[in-house]
């Protein structure tokens, strides 16, 4: 899971970087081929729902043999302090059949007080054991550093509070 969550890591700074200036997220498909490389899809369509639901029979299907894949698209995710908007990243690993979902949760650049990106949010998870979290973590910072635009906009943009 290690490289699938670094792969999700990167994907979501990408995500992130997009909704910084208040543009909506067209939802993503990135992969790892057999052979190693990067490749990514974006899903623009009339609903965007439709368009997530591809990604998501793509992610299911898996027909490009991806090692490691993730879907990321916008959407809600409601905590203690109320309904926000979030990246939400269906994580699959199909060499070690492990999957997670993960949120990563943000203030919409339209609200007074400005874009703000919260601290990522795991919210279910799909594996033989349970994962140590505090390495997926790490696996998945490691990732969001790997892309240079998004970890600035992640780190000038910080907002822990939630």
């Amino acid at each position: 899971m290690q490289q699938a969550i670094r792969l999700a890591g990167f994907f979501a700074a990408h995500g992130v970087w997009c909704v910084a200036d208040g543009e909506d997220l067209i939802p993503l498909y990135a992969f790892e081929d057999p052979a190693g490389e990067r490749k990514m899809v974006r899903y623009a369509g009339e609903q965007v729902e439709d368009a997530v639901a591809e990604a998501r029979a793509r992610l299911a299907a898996n027909p490009d043999g991806a090692q490691h894949a993730v879907l990321v698209h916008d959407g809600f995710l409601t905590l203690p302090s109320g309904r926000t908007d979030a990246l939400i990243l269906s994580v699959r690993d199909f060499a070690g059949e492990g999957a997670l979902t993960l949120a990563v949760p943000y203030r919409n650049a339209a609200h007074p007080l400005g874009f703000a990106v919260h601290r990522p949010k795991f919210l279910d998870w799909r594996g033989e054991q349970e994962p140590d979290y505090g390495q997926l973590g790490e696996d998945f910072f490691a990732g969001v550093e790997e892309h240079e635009m998004g970890d600035r906009v992640w780190q000038a943009r910080l907002d822990d509070s939630i």
